[in-house]
């Protein structure tokens, strides 16, 4: 991210508060609401959301897929399926890497310009933060932002634990 036009931060928050203008969902593969932040989000977008997920014919592991945010402050939510963790040997950091890789796609196409990413695969998926972390970083740092209307990138931790190491991770990135 050598343009200082376009920031990459952590908060410590709960992502369904956060007035940006997409976040990114750590959603399963139906798309139809799970526990951990996609229960969450859910929960908080109210059922339109889910409606709308219905139509939407499920997601790949490593892609992701737009919807409206109905009653989240956020505009649009981002659903990406990560990968289960099963030790590391079953091509879990790409896809985990393609899951930001796409959602920063599908928000340029839409012209966002604030994203909030919860930290995907980390909860229920069993991916460790200690390795997804830096994965996540590399994914974003790897984006051609030049021309792209994304200005504003969040990591938004939901635990101290995370918070800390995105904020040590994010020390050592020069702008």
């Amino acid at each position: 991210m050598s343009d200082p036009t376009h920031t990459l931060r952590a908060v410590r928050a709960d992502i369904t508060s956060l007035d940006v203008d997409a976040i990114v969902n750590a959603a399963n593969t139906s798309l139809l609401g799970g526990g951990g932040v996609d229960g969450a989000i859910h929960s908080a977008a109210g059922p339109e959301l889910l409606e709308a997920c219905r139509v939407l014919g499920g997601c790949r592991t490593g892609d992701a897929k737009i919807t409206p945010g109905f009653r989240l402050p956020a505009r649009y939510v981002i659903h990406t399926v990560g990968p289960v963790w099963k030790g590391g040997n079953n091509a879990e950091p790409e896809l985990l890497s393609s899951c930001y890789r796409r959602s920063l796609e599908i928000a340029e196409n839409h012209a966002i310009h604030s994203i909030a990413f919860a930290s995907i695969s980390t909860g229920v998926f069993g991916f460790p933060v200690e390795l997804a972390a830096p994965i996540a970083l590399a994914a974003v740092q790897a984006f051609d932002f030049s021309g792209s209307p994304l200005r504003d990138v969040i990591f938004c931790c939901y635990s101290q634990q995370h918070y800390d190491l995105y904020r040590k991770l994010l020390s050592g990135i020069t702008a």
